[in-house]
């Protein structure tokens, strides 16, 4: 087999699409610290480190906040096959691609799911998530906080607010937002929050944080099974039906979790290592100054896109700020562009799904790329590429508008 392959040497990469992203060079550093046992005292105490982290990360009490192994889908599967039990009424507002998955797992849990949707490039109003929840009177209400297909973030301090006065719980997909955005799991009234690592936080797909409330907790609970081979004589089950999924028990997971450390998988170790400087990164950097600094690339790099004549997409006053949607301009092939922006200045950028796709590019300002010599390096070669398509614009425009915007 070719001599099983040469050595691993990927190319260099600027990822500057909707995630993954360059992963901070102290995350790779973490990754490759010595091994320890799952059960060993030292490990233990890393978990027990992680979960403070990232309470405060997401801005919360929770003493339930963990992780789960696997990338953010898997916190996502989670969150919902252990809240909804078969015939639950889900409501779930749609307004870009992960709304639908939302859709899709809670379908497959069983649920009863009542669908919203607005045209993708928008967001709900609060008055219309408040009278939806009202009327629909869900047991969960699930929804994207920021749905990477459309670069559309959802307000939710009036839809937490909403679902506790109608005593429905509330998941909030938070994958592509946790770090780069405002999450104030507490004050919003979020009762299960889930994330992953490979966008704002900075790190690698692989594991996928999560919090969750005593509210939520006593849902859980209630639907608890240990395995046969872990009962003791003082085991009894809950009363609820047992979760469907093994793997993604968040009862057991939680127990494992727990200082009863209750066998259930084997946690990823190199990946807590980076999910845990993922959080010290983001905390030793404040919360408020990672925002802003997403922020602000977020504005240059707009400013760049304008400046050399291209439209962005959607609604501005709800885009998120660490991604940004921009119309393929006519006569432009977009998807030469993107193949040469990688094969000629070994930057990535989006394509898009659905009825998005072949008419926008989605460009990514997230985590450890959320900086200025990022921005300016991926506007600089996406003028040159424009260029080469014949498509007019005023060369240098983009990359000095997004210097002038950084100040």
């Amino acid at each position: 087999m070719a001599e099983l392959f040469e050595d691993l040497n990927p190319p260099q990469r600027l990822l500057m699409g909707p995630g993954p992203v360059n992963a901070h060079p102290r995350v790779l550093a973490a990754m490759s610290a010595p091994l320890l046992g799952q059960f060993d005292p030292q490990f233990r105490e890393y978990m027990k480190q992680t979960s403070a982290l990232y309470r405060g990360v997401f801005q919360t009490a929770n003493r339930w906040t963990l992780l789960v192994d696997g990338t953010a889908r898997a916190a996502i599967e989670a969150a919902l096959v252990s809240l909804i039990e078969p015939g639950d009424r889900v409501l779930v507002p749609v307004f870009g691609r992960f709304g639908n998955l939302i859709v899709e797992i809670a379908r497959r849990c069983g649920a009863d799911v009542r669908v919203i949707e607005v045209e993708w490039g928008k967001v709900f109003a609060d008055e219309a998530l408040q009278a939806t929840v009202s009327r629909e009177k869900p047991k969960l209400v699930a929804v994207c906080h920021g749905d990477t297909s459309t670069t559309m973030a959802q307000p939710l301090a009036a839809l937490g607010k909403a679902c506790r006065e109608h005593d429905a719980l509330l998941y909030v997909d938070a994958t592509a937002t946790l770090g780069g955005m405002d999450i104030q799991t507490d004050a919003w009234q979020l009762d299960v929050v889930t994330a992953g690592l490979q966008k704002c936080m900075g790190g690698p797909p692989g594991s996928a944080p999560l919090t969750l409330n005593e509210r939520a907790e006593r849902r859980i609970v209630r639907r608890r099974h240990i395995e046969a081979g872990l009962q003791d004589n003082k085991y009894k089950a809950g009363e609820g039906p047992i979760i469907a999924s093994n793997y993604f028990d968040l009862a057991m997971i939680m127990d494992y979790w727990s200082d009863k450390a209750l066998n259930h998988h084997t946690e990823a170790t190199s990946m807590l290592y980076a999910a845990r400087e993922c959080a010290r990164i983001v905390l030793q950097e404040g919360l408020a100054n990672a925002f802003a600094r997403h922020a602000a690339a977020s504005r240059a790099l707009t400013a760049g896109l304008k400046a050399i004549g291209l439209e962005l997409f959607g609604d501005q006053d709800h885009k998120m700020p660490n991604i940004t949607g921009v119309h393929i301009p006519r006569g432009v092939d977009g998807e030469a562009v993107r193949r040469a922006l990688l094969a000629e200045h070994n930057i990535e950028i989006g394509t898009s799904f659905g009825p998005l796709h072949g008419r926008i590019w989605r460009i990514g300002t997230m985590g450890y790329n959320a900086r200025e010599d990022a921005v300016l390096a991926t506007l600089d070669a996406l003028e040159a590429v424009l260029a080469a398509q014949k498509f007019k614009l005023p060369r240098r425009a983009g990359v000095d508008a997004a210097r002038s915007a950084f100040g």
